[in-house]
């Protein structure tokens, strides 16, 4: 696994003898991310940074014979912190839609997961009934695709609260101080336990990952659009990984179903 195609590495050294901006002479690359995650990426509790994303990253650097290391940035500034220059390409669960492209650059998708909703076990909501919604408190996690989506189709029925982590949303969903939330589902599973017969809220509605100019085409790796030669190492290492069975064997250590793109 520890290899580098010698085509890419000539036109790394090419990109970066003519200026481009790309990771540094001796290949380190900086990947920002936001934590926590679950189950793509968190600390454990010694500390250590780990989760699907986080480890399908090492795998890459480790193909690219990088120097990586991940740098923590709060969702709602992650794609400003790197136009700044605070890293080199953005790791943390990025769906790739056309606001975002406007942006940014993508790598190829490599993975898709479904959102749904969720309330309270001893609540019953009908959210096809949007008329019985009207005046519910929502919660969301900021600048993600689930506030969109109930911005857009829900904004003008229900009360939106937004949340910087997924944690915070939990919090006052436990607490009753929100309805329901609409949440990915995997972040669900980890934090909340859905779908188990141990939670103590319950899913109402199926996985949604419609309409598509919201949830876009699956989830990349945004680069600066300088960055176009970074990006194809990236695409490179990713599609051997799935070749391979890397990345395979990481999607059956952190989830039951096929999340892969």
């Amino acid at each position: 696994m520890r290899h580098i195609n010698l085509f890419l590495a000539a036109g790394l050294a090419a990109s970066l003898f003519t200026g481009v901006a790309q990771a540094s002479d001796n290949n380190d690359i900086r990947l920002g991310v936001d934590v926590p995650y679950e189950p793509f990426m968190y600390r454990t509790p010694d500390g250590e940074l780990t989760g699907f994303e986080i480890e399908l990253g090492n795998a890459v650097c480790d193909y690219l014979e990088a120097n990586c290391t991940w740098v923590e940035q709060d969702w709602d500034g992650i794609i400003p912190g790197l136009l700044a220059r605070k890293y080199d390409a953005i790791m943390s669960s990025m769906a790739i839609t056309e606001e975002r492209a406007q942006q940014v650059l993508f790598s190829e998708p490599y993975y898709t997961t479904p959102s749904a909703w969720i309330t309270a076990n001893d609540r019953d909501i009908d959210v096809e009934d949007r008329e019985s919604l009207e005046g519910m408190v929502v919660g969301v996690q900021r600048a993600t695709l689930q506030d969109n989506y109930v911005s857009e189709l829900y904004g003008d029925v229900v009360e939106i609260r937004r949340y910087t982590s997924a944690d915070d949303v939990v919090t006052d969903l436990r607490a009753g101080r929100l309805d329901l939330t609409f949440m990915d589902y995997p972040v669900a599973e980890s934090t909340i336990a859905i779908d188990t017969k141990g939670s103590d809220f319950q899913r109402i509605s199926g996985f949604i990952k419609e309409p598509q100019h919201i949830f876009g085409q699956g989830v990349g790796v945004a680069f600066r659009k300088r960055d176009r030669e970074l990006a194809e190492r990236f695409n490179e290492a990713l599609a051997a990984l799935k070749e391979n069975g890397t990345y395979d064997a990481l999607m059956e250590k952190y989830f039951n179903y096929d999340i892969k793109l």
